[in-house]
């Protein structure tokens, strides 16, 4: 079935890109010596999983209890619920480790921990540690790292702390990769002198865990790590585009969408992808401010129009402005185009599939999890 029959707007996920990107990854991996844990909240899908982790050699990293079940049923039993878990969600984790997953679960929260260690499972504990990203974590170099972790060496807790994590998003806030480097130098001492601080400590560490998808490509030393986590590198966006991490003939994933309308008047025309099938993110615009919410290319080719933005969105209109009054004889109304996301993960989390695409033909469905 050629995309053309597709009802718009859906989701296409080029299979020979998606394929190189997963390629690209795991040759990182093997460069470093490091092991690669993707980070399926960009996909969402099992059958991304697979290719990502090469048929089940590596363990996989969720961001939602759902994703870990969803996975689970799928035979992925090697997972980190990467997301700081809070107490109300003890049971269900276990519940997973009882179904026979190898479930990690992470806190910053000395709280949590205490709650953990009177759970009464064998939780595998890994702590966050904040690498300059502000998000979550705790402070590197904080003075509070082993009394938040205490009381995992209680002889009473059949919990351990096995593990530490940290993800550096401050490298989304550079273009240049001589920064994302340096960034990258950051998460690994921080989360590197973390393990060893706990291992003095009395506590067994055996995962140190780090990366975004640009540190994971573009950082140098990977020394005292022991896997690279990484989820956008799959698919790729304009938000990584704009960043210098991809190239635009890089991004997997598109919005398949249907001109409605020709606005004139105005000087636009009309997509039927809105800000519910687009996402209202607006990551790449802090280095390509033109891009608005998506780069509008053509269906068959992919390539991007000269100077085709979704400059804005309703609920359910893109708005392309037109530069070019000749796009309006290009683009009839009942015409087809792609439009680049942003940022994919938002973006995908509107769909309950990918039509997976080659040569302009759908050549597989796949589905994903969406929810908590």
């Amino acid at each position: 079935m050629h995309i053309s029959s597709l009802s718009t707007p859906c989701l296409l996920l080029e299979q020979k890109t998606l394929d190189a990107n997963v390629r690209r990854m795991l040759a990182r991996a093997e460069d470093t010596g490091v092991t690669i844990r993707p980070h399926l909240k960009t996909a969402k899908s099992a059958a991304v999983a697979e290719l990502a982790t090469a048929s089940k050699r590596f363990g996989i990293t969720v961001s939602t209890l759902l994703e870990a079940e969803y996975f689970a049923r799928h035979g992925f039993d090697d997972i980190t619920y990467a997301v700081g878990i809070v107490p109300s969600k003890l049971d269900r984790a276990a519940r997973l480790m009882a179904d026979g997953v190898d479930l990690k679960i992470i806190t910053d929260s000395e709280d949590v921990v205490t709650a953990i260690a009177h759970h009464g499972a064998a939780f595998k504990v890994w702590l966050e540690i904040d690498c300059g990203d502000n998000r979550a974590g705790i402070p590197a170099g904080s003075q509070a790292l082993e009394s938040v972790a205490s009381p995992l060496l209680s002889e009473t807790t059949e919990a351990r702390l096995i593990g530490v994590l940290t993800h550096a998003g401050h490298s989304y806030g550079v273009d240049d990769r001589t920064a994302i480097a340096r960034i990258g130098e950051e998460e690994r001492s921080a989360v590197v002198h973390a393990a060893e601080r706990l291992r003095a400590a009395g506590h067994e560490i055996s995962v140190v865990s780090a990366g975004s998808t640009p540190t994971a490509l573009f950082m140098e030393n990977t020394d005292g790590l022991t896997e690279l986590r990484a989820g956008v590198y799959v698919f790729f966006d304009l938000d990584q585009q704009s960043r210098g991490v991809c190239e635009t003939d890089e991004i997997a994933l598109s919005v398949l969408a249907s001109v409605i309308g020709h606005n004139r008047a105005a000087g636009k025309l009309l997509l039927d992808c809105g800000g519910l099938a687009l996402s209202k993110d607006l990551g790449a615009n802090s280095f390509r401010p033109e891009i608005g919410y998506g780069v509008v290319c053509d269906i068959e080719t992919g390539k991007p129009y000269d100077c085709a933005y979704v400059s804005s969105v309703s609920q359910e209109h893109g708005h392309v402005k037109v530069a070019d009054e000749t796009l309006y004889e290009h683009l009839p109304v009942g015409s087809l185009v792609r439009v680049l996301p942003n940022h994919a993960c938002m973006t995908a989390a509107a769909y309950d599939r990918y039509f997976v695409v080659d040569s302009g033909n759908v050549i597989a469905e796949w589905d994903r999890v969406n929810g908590w």
